[in-house]
């Protein structure tokens, strides 16, 4: 979310989201309030500090992991406060194993994490621990919510293509073995102890990969598919796993517009996916949330609200529209 009020971002989606709010992230704090700070404060036994580059691993903790650590735990204590005596759904986020190999520096070299299998194993180990610590915080603050997890993994193509660069940037990791990749992100899944959704907004979502990591659902930005992509999509879909469709453009490098679509044409965007990938009709309803592409960091605060809540009242009448042929 944009800005930097932690109550204010949690009311718009405690209001916007009443089905499924989240706890959210306010990047414009700073350092450890990014993705890759806020989740290296989940890490157990993994200490991390803040370099002109970007986030590395070290040797003891500092001051940097302090800071993101508190960051955290103002942020749990406003969520406690806001949604005091819900009992629904609460999505929480967390970077995904992959993506922080490729994006944290190891201690003692300028090279991700990523190119270090040790570094790797370790990295993937204290994220399942702390994560799943987090998941017991955030239901012993909210003890009526239903937990879920969300793993972002924008790095996961990147990882299995073998585009991360080394710190030189003359040279790129070779590519990760699928089965490696699948199993570590596998044991992340399996630790939160909840429904986990993967989430990708970078082209060619690895969607069988995460289907086969045990995940519950798969998150992904619909403008990013290509032909290629629809029979793991549907195959996917076909498992019975949640659809988190991204039909809502928030990328600030594309200039979205300051308003977005009116929900029947994000709807229908929606539902000509769904019948490319020939499934049921009403699978859609049963199956198929609509969600912005990705973040929101980028808007503004009415924007942000107004992506919001054009997605839930797409989601509304997709179901509708679909079993109509309307769409």
């Amino acid at each position: 979310m944009p800005g930097t009020d932690v109550a204010g971002a949690l009311a718009i989606v405690l209001g916007e989201l009443p089905d499924i709010p989240h706890l959210p992230e306010l990047p414009a704090r700073g350092p450890g309030a990014d993705l890759t700070g806020r989740t290296a404060a989940m890490l157990i036994d993994l200490p991390v500090e803040l370099t002109p580059r970007g986030w590395r691993l070290a040797t003891r903790p500092g001051r940097d992991l302090r800071r993101a650590a508190d960051l955290l735990e103002a942020d749990l204590d406003e969520l406690q406060q806001a949604a005091d005596g819900y009992d629904g759904a609460l999505k929480v986020q967390a970077c995904g194993p992959w993506t922080l190999a490729a994006t944290l520096e190891l201690t003692r070299s300028q090279d991700p994490a990523l190119a270090d299998p040790g570094a790797v194993a370790d990295l993937t180990a204290s994220l399942a621990e702390g994560l799943a610590a987090h998941v017991s915080q955030v239901r012993a603050r909210v003890p009526g919510a239903t937990v879920l997890v969300q793993i972002d993994e924008p790095g996961l193509t990147g990882v299995l293509a073998g585009t991360v660069p080394t710190a030189s940037g003359l040279r790129r990791i070779p590519a990760a073995d699928q089965a490696l990749v699948r199993d570590g992100l596998a044991a992340v899944v399996a630790a939160t102890g909840t429904f986990t959704v993967v989430h990708s907004c970078a082209a060619r979502p690895a969607f069988i990969l995460i289907k086969d990591s045990g995940a519950g659902a798969v998150s992904f930005d619909l403008s990013t598919l290509q032909p290629q992509d629809y029979d793991g999509l549907a195959e996917t879909a076909e498992a019975g796993l949640g659809v988190l469709a991204g039909a809502v453009d928030t990328n600030t490098e594309r200039t979205p517009p300051a308003r977005p679509p009116a929900p029947r044409e994000i709807a229908a965007g929606v539902i000509r996916v769904w019948r490319r990938l020939g499934l049921p009709a009403a699978g859609l309803a049963r199956q198929v949330v609509i969600t912005p592409t990705c973040g929101l960091a980028g808007l503004t605060m009415p924007e942000a609200r107004a992506v919001l809540a054009a997605c839930r009242e797409a989601g509304r009448i997709a179901p509708e529209l679909i079993e109509e042929g309307a769409a």
